[in-house]
Order: structure tokens, then sequence, then C-alpha cells
């Protein structure tokens, strides 16, 4: 993967995934170039791209016809730009629509203007396949989401496939589980357990656990996610237009949240759905990555205690730049 000296743009890079592969990009030496639009409520911090050699345009992607001359001729696209919260795509479907796929479509259409050929790696999600009907969930599954951010997530994914298909640029979608780790937005409520478990620990507060806890995730640390987008962007022309991307193990949600409260040092508690959530979660999930192991040679690597420890580490160190005001009162000294 020889990224020195070449000039890849990152949507979404000052979000948890896109900043995390801008500063692997940066420090491999390439010429990196961020479009993130800083809307509220999606993630973005300017804290995680702090110290790190990029250049940044702030503004939507639905803009990107606006900045041509600064993404002519780029070869590979990192699209991590969009809003991932479930629950706040059901509270306000229309905002979800324009964020996750009039956005993608514009920018995608302004790309194949000024930079056709592009590589493109695709950030969607396990969200849309909806109620496992099997598991582990490959990619044959069929797709069918219960939620709008998942509907519009597998919409802007078809966008990429068809373009693809129609030799504009070369796209590969990749269906993250829950990724988790340094640079994940802590203040920024629904978006994701993870972040919730998280949060909750730094404040010594009890981690809460909806229902028995007995449903599994496959999370996945931020490094193993960087490395899959990295491998994959770095090959041309893969056999596949969507890949799964997993973590290493199925664990039960009351177990994730044990790990988490035992690094932190605080209490679990056990309480009834929300109302409003119980009608999207889809149960146990685990995923098939077998498709990109064979494909590119990667599985993730990095174990939930491990990543667990290496995420705390670094919110100890850097609270004030990803908690809200109220919470870091409690955290100084």
């Amino acid at each position: 993967m020889n990224y020195a000296g070449k000039r890849i743009l990152v949507t979404g890079g000052l979000g948890f995934i896109g900043s995390s592969i801008a500063v692997r990009l940066a420090a491999m030496g390439a010429k990196v170039l961020v479009l993130d639009s800083a809307i509220r409520g999606c993630g973005a911090n300017a804290r995680n791209l702090a110290g790190v050699e990029v250049e940044i345009i702030e503004d939507d992607i639905a803009n990107a016809g606006n900045h041509a001359r600064a993404l002519s001729g780029i070869p590979v696209v990192f699209n991590m730009a969009g809003e991932i919260s479930h629950i706040n795509s059901m509270r306000n479907p229309l905002r979800d629509l324009e964020l996750n796929t009039t956005a993608q479509l514009r920018f995608l259409l302004a790309l194949r203007e000024v930079s056709p050929g592009a590589r493109v790696i695709y950030a969607s999600t396990r969200q849309v396949y909806g109620v496992p009907q099997f598991l582990p969930i490959t990619e044959a599954h069929h797709v069918n989401p219960i939620d709008f951010n998942g509907v519009h997530k597998n919409a802007a994914a078809s966008y990429h496939r068809l373009f693809s298909e129609s030799g504009d640029f070369d796209a590969t979608v990749l269906r993250f589980t829950n990724v988790y780790g340094p640079r994940m937005a802590l203040n920024v409520p629904e978006q994701g357990v993870l972040g919730h478990f998280f949060r909750r620990a730094l404040l010594g507060d009890p981690i809460e656990i909806f229902g028995d806890g007995k449903q599994t995730r496959d999370p996945v640390y931020i490094d193993d996610v960087v490395d899959a987008c990295l491998r994959c962007a770095a090959k041309e022309k893969l056999p596949h237009t969507y890949m799964n991307v997993g973590g290493p193990a199925a664990i039960p949600l009351a177990e994730m949240a044990a790990t988490v409260a035992a690094a932190g040092g605080c209490p679990l508690r056990y309480r009834a759905f929300p109302e409003g959530h119980k009608s999207i979660d889809i149960g146990s999930y685990s995923t098939d990555s077998t498709r990109i192991a064979e494909t590119i040679g990667w599985l993730a690597k990095t174990s939930f205690v491990e990543g667990v420890a290496n995420t705390l580490a670094y919110y100890r160190a850097e609270f004030e730049h990803y908690l809200d005001a109220p919470d870091t009162a409690r955290l100084r000294p």
C-alpha cells in the first residue's frame, strides 16, 4: 500500500472513520484533501485532525462541483461522509434522505465530471441487512433494512454500484459492523451503543443494557477498519462490489458492557428498551468476513478487550475535546 505522494480525497474526514483514514494516510506521506460539511450531529470534530498535515475544505459533499479545481484528477476517494444514526433517521427521515442519498448522488455526479475513473471506497453499514435470517451474515443475505438510515445507505451504495458498472469510476462498498475506537463521537446522542458505553465509563456512570443483553454484535476496532479501507483502495477492479467488514468475534451486548465497565470502573444496570428503540432492534448480529479475507487478505485482529483499553486510554487523555462542558467539568481535577 504505497500512498506516499498520492493525492487522496476523504469525505467526512473530520468524523470518526474518515479522520482515522486521513491520519493514517498523512503518516504514509499522502497528500490528503478532506471534504466535510461539519454538520452538527454527524460527529465532525476538528480535534480529530489536530496537528495532522491535511488540507480541509469545509463544505457539503453535495457542493463538490463548486470545488472542481481542488478535486480534479484525484485517483482515490474514501467516501465516509453521511449520517449514521438509526434513531435519528426514524425521527427525521427527510434529513437522513438529504444527507445519505441526495448529497451522495450530487457528489458522485460531480466526481464523474472532475475525476473520472477514480477508485472509490464507500462506507456502508450492516444495517442494510435488517433482521438476520441466518448468522453469520454473508453478502448473499437479502437486503431488508428496518429503518430509514439503512434504506438510504443502501440507495447510496446502489449509486456507487451503478456508476461503477457504467465505467465512470471503480467503486467498492464496505458494509461495516459496529466500529469503535479513538475519535468516535461521544457527545452526539444516538450514534451507537458503544459510544454511549464509553462516555458513561469515562464519567463513572452506570452502563445501561437494554433488555437482557443476550443479543450479539461483532464490534470491529477502528485500526482494523482503516486497514480494510486502505487495502481495498490499493487494489483496482476487485471482483466484488459489496464486502462485509466485521470484528473478530460475536459478543453478547451484556459481555461488551461488562468489559467496558470493568475497564472504566463503573457499574452495570439493566433496563427496558426505551420507546422507539425496540422497533429497530435487529436482535443478534454477526458478520461473515470470508469474502474480504479471500479477496484482499484482510481479517480483524484487535480483540475487544484490547480495543476497549486503547479507546479509554485515548479519551482519558483527550476527554475535553470529546465531551460537553458539563461532562468535562466532572472530570477535571
